[in-house]
């Protein structure tokens, strides 16, 4: 039998940022290096406002690949016939108009986080992704990564009952006081604060609420909720005076069942936090069951370990077993997101069943009840569609 030929996607990439590099960089690795056999990752175009800023991006972070066309827009990349899907890498309050326009290019799209600047612009791309046929995911490559089907593996398992409460966070001391008004943290016509864009240009990431992707994975994915939505979001903000975006954000996330007569059984809570003017912690999520807890170890984003305490059946306070899971592969865990979409797309997906659109659309709902309790609004003009 003649082995099956591993699937080519041929990517074109909108934006030369920090993001984007990290992305294309993982995306070069060789997929068997993480044992993937079936698909394989090509770079076709990259696109930016500047010819040479884009030539420059190839240069320094494609290995000079003279194959890979570069564009001095984003409309040529979306108008290559070469390209098969495409990465939006670029600030958040402008990925509905970038998405809108590969959408309509008919290329499948992997959209950065967090994916629209609210929930009204993300449900207007999944009708116009629908209408033409193409695949769409928002970029949660945590999803994705070995320690999260790992994670998720032993929590629902039943081996630690049910989940009882989560706590998260993610945050980073920019010094405030030290940035330009313009920075894009600082920037409310740029989606800036805590809640929406906690970004660590350092460590080689954009960082959105992932506190709030942990409550998703550990609670609206667990079986016992049968994806009910959360019964109760509360939300806090406090704004930074210098620019008005929010500079420490907290929510919780309650999961419980609306009546006696649904059929979901999960009663959790999440607690979350994130603050762009307060360092981050080791410890950065711990999911406690009714048997057990998860502690998942600092960076959230990309974590390499989380250890497992198992209790004493009937006594919460004496931990019988405790082990420490860790992970390592080639790059930084990008790849295994992209992976994801050629996957989809082979098998003509228009969405992932790991990271599907309802997520998307119910982390972006509750991101605009948390900034609706903090009044926190945007700036005429950033919001595309309300």
């Amino acid at each position: 039998m003649t082995p099956t030929q591993p699937l080519v996607l041929r990517w074109g990439i909108i934006s030369t940022g920090s993001i984007a590099r990290s992305f294309v960089l993982d995306l070069l690795i060789d997929p068997k290096t993480r044992d993937v056999h079936d698909v394989v990752h090509r770079v076709i175009a990259v696109g930016s406002r500047s010819l040479v800023t884009a030539e420059d991006f190839v240069r320094k972070y494609a290995n000079g690949d003279k194959s890979i066309k570069t564009y001095g827009s984003y409309a040529e990349v979306y108008a290559d016939e070469d390209v098969d899907a495409v990465y939006i890498g670029t600030p958040h309050t402008y990925h509905y108009e970038n998405a809108l326009d590969a959408i309509k290019a008919t290329k499948h799209v992997l959209c950065e986080k967090p994916v629209t600047s609210n929930a009204a612009e993300l449900r207007s791309l999944l009708a116009a992704a629908k209408e033409q046929g193409v695949f769409f995911m928002e970029a949660l490559w945590t999803r994705f990564q070995p320690l999260v089907k790992e994670v998720k593996k032993i929590a629902e398992s039943g081996i630690l009952g049910e989940p009882v409460a989560l706590q998260a966070d993610l945050s980073s001391d920019f010094k405030l006081q030290e940035l330009p008004k313009t920075h894009r943290i600082l920037n409310p016509y740029l989606g800036g604060g805590a809640l929406l864009d906690l970004h660590l240009i350092e460590i080689l990431s954009e960082v959105v609420p992932y506190p709030l992707i942990w409550a998703l994975l550990a609670l609206y994915e667990h079986p016992s909720n049968e994806k009910s939505k959360p019964s109760h979001i509360t939300g806090a903000m406090l704004k930074t005076p210098l620019t008005g975006v929010d500079r420490s954000t907290s929510f919780t996330v309650t999961f419980a069942p609306d009546s006696s007569s649904t059929s979901n059984t999960l009663a959790a809570q999440a607690v979350l936090s994130c603050n762009i003017n307060a360092a981050s912690y080791q410890t950065g999520v711990v999911i406690r069951y009714e048997g057990g807890t998860i502690a998942v170890h600092a960076p959230i984003y990309c974590p390499r370990s989380f250890t497992v305490q198992y209790f004493e059946e009937g006594n919460p306070r004496s931990v019988v077993k405790e082990e420490t899971r860790r992970f390592e592969y080639a790059g930084n865990g990008w790849h295994f997101q992209a992976d994801e979409v050629a996957r989809c797309v082979r098998d003509g997906k228009v969405e992932s069943e790991l990271w599907g659109h309802d997520k998307s659309l119910l982390e972006m709902e509750i991101f605009d009840e948390v900034r609706r309790q903090g009044d926190y609004k945007f700036p005429p003009g950033v919001e595309k569609v309300v």
